[in-house]
């Protein structure tokens, strides 16, 4: 797949809610995955450490309203989306929270993907 289409297609999935099925279709499987806001989410690596923080932070919320996905934007061997996420957060008010996700192709997969948000005050 190009970069395009591996970019398209994560797009496709997350708007599906389907990120599971992103991370085993499109995903290398020593990806790295870094939250660089949050000093106290520890950097994921290998396929199943990105999964298991999926799970943590689907563990986190009480309820997830939904989700807006931008399109990607493409440069070289990177691309960039910025996902809308209508959330409630256990113990917290419902919340908008945005973030910038910038994702690194290699060989065919996204090996590293690297988050950028606002730390909710919760």
């Amino acid at each position: 797949m190009t970069i395009s289409e591996i970019a398209h297609r994560l797009v496709e999935l997350v708007r599906e809610w389907k990120d599971s099925q992103a991370h085993e279709e499109l995903y290398s499987s020593d990806i790295v995955s870094v939250e660089v806001n949050n000093p106290d989410s520890p950097d994921a690596v290998w396929l199943d450490g990105i999964q298991k923080k999926s799970e943590i932070r689907w563990d986190m919320l009480e309820e997830f309203h939904g989700i807006t996905v931008s399109e990607p934007i493409i440069a070289d061997d990177y691309f960039a989306v910025t996902y809308t996420m209508d959330i409630t957060y256990k113990g917290a008010p419902r919340m908008t929270e945005t973030e910038l996700a910038v994702y690194k192709v290699a060989d065919g997969k996204i090996v590293r993907e690297e988050f950028f948000y606002h730390m909710p005050d919760m």
